[in-house]
């Protein structure tokens, strides 16, 4: 049997490189989609390496524009713009990557026949709990929606609350992954003494990277942190880390890209994770697994939901509960070896092509029940 063929449009409102999460996700997990021919709507500049993905990219011309006072217009402007290219393109299905976002309102404005599943990332579920204009878009776009798709069952409850538990029956849950075959694991098992900890990703306040700079003038332990990344705090956190004299064993690196944090990951004993507030998956807890690095995560609901047991959870935000369990990990060095084996089972559930395969045939379903004809 020939396997039907799907042309899905998709996109996303930035700069079309692996800047963020959702980005080096959506390269991944399109890459991976078997049958499928994948239209990427972004902005310039085009990185042609992480595009290769797709089988085409089109690049918006409609200034971008946050929410404010010109954010109406801004959307009008945008609607016309998709609107043409999607009567254009024609595809059978079109992802709608961030629930309420400019490009989602417009997708949602101008898809007419063409059934829409709409993806959560996390940031738009944040955003629509903080303002009531951002939570007026969600509505608008998940009722617009044939499906909407969450990583986690933690943040498709949060979607179902905000939106008055009107579309439970399209919520649907499909994990997240990485390309697993590209992970490699340390070659020397982990040694005694002191940790070597590594932290990755953004310095803002949700990611709570202080918490961790803040651990390690508790620990017992002189463990010694890499924090990579680049965001508002990084200023801050230097200046705490010197405050609390901790200069010699802190150090702060720029944001690197995947491969290259990936080839780091192997070098260092454990990962630290902090976020205090909305994490929709937490990509980088399954990266960290699949290198063998046994995981500190703060036991958010999404975040339990992904490692249970194969990770040592303590309390968000907590300095002093997170520091009690880096010193049981650097002591207790048969735990941790355990850790390690258990990580590497977990991480073997998120690949991505099953996340790929699992959303394709969400789409399948809906275009079958949509009446839309496939190839």
């Amino acid at each position: 049997m020939t396997a039907k063929h799907l042309h899905i449009l998709t996109g996303i409102n930035r700069t079309s490189e692996p800047s963020s999460g959702s980005m080096i996700l959506a390269h991944d997990l399109y890459r991976a989609m078997p049958d499928t021919h994948t239209t990427f709507l972004g902005r310039n500049p085009v990185d042609q390496a992480w595009s290769a993905a797709f089988d085409q990219l089109i690049t918006l011309s409609t200034t971008k524009l946050p929410q404010g006072p010109g954010f109406d217009l801004y959307v009008d402007t945008l609607t016309r713009e998709v609107g043409a290219l999607i009567e254009k393109i024609r595809p059978d299905a079109i992802h709608a990557q961030y629930l309420g976002f400019a490009l989602s309102l417009a997708v949602a404005r101008t898809a007419g026949s063409i059934p829409i599943i709409t993806i959560a990332h996390g940031p738009d579920v944040m955003a629509a709990e903080r303002d009531v204009r951002e939570r007026e878009s969600l509505h608008a776009v998940a009722a617009a929606s044939a499906a909407i798709v969450a990583p986690t069952s933690a943040l498709a409850d949060r979607i179902d609350r905000l939106t008055g538990r009107r579309f439970t029956d399209r919520l649907t849950v499909i994990p997240w992954g990485i390309p697993l075959g590209y992970a490699r694991v340390r070659d020397q098992p982990p040694g005694t003494g002191p940790l070597s900890l590594v932290h990755a990703g953004r310095l803002d306040d949700n990611k709570s990277t202080i918490t961790a700079v803040e651990a390690l003038a508790l620990t017992d332990q002189p463990h010694h942190l890499t924090v990579i990344g680049q965001g508002t705090l990084r200023e801050h956190l230097e200046q705490r880390a010197v405050e609390l004299g901790l200069r010699d064993r802190i150090q702060f690196e720029p944001f690197l890209p995947r491969a290259e944090l990936w080839r780091r990951l192997p070098d260092f004993d454990a990962f630290v994770f902090t976020t205090r507030g909305l994490e929709a998956f937490g990509l980088v807890l399954v990266e960290a697994q699949a290198h063998g690095l046994p995981v500190a995560y703060s036991a958010l609901p999404g975040a339990r939901e992904i490692l249970g047991n194969t990770g040592v959870p303590y309390i968000p935000g907590d300095p002093c509960s997170l520091a009690t369990a880096l010193d049981e990990m650097g002591r207790d060095l048969r735990r941790r070896k355990a850790l390690a084996r258990a990580a590497l089972d977990n991480a073997r559930r998120y690949d991505i092509t099953n996340t790929s395969r699992e959303l394709r045939e969400l789409t399948l379903r809906i275009t079958s029940e949509n009446g839309t004809p496939v190839a």
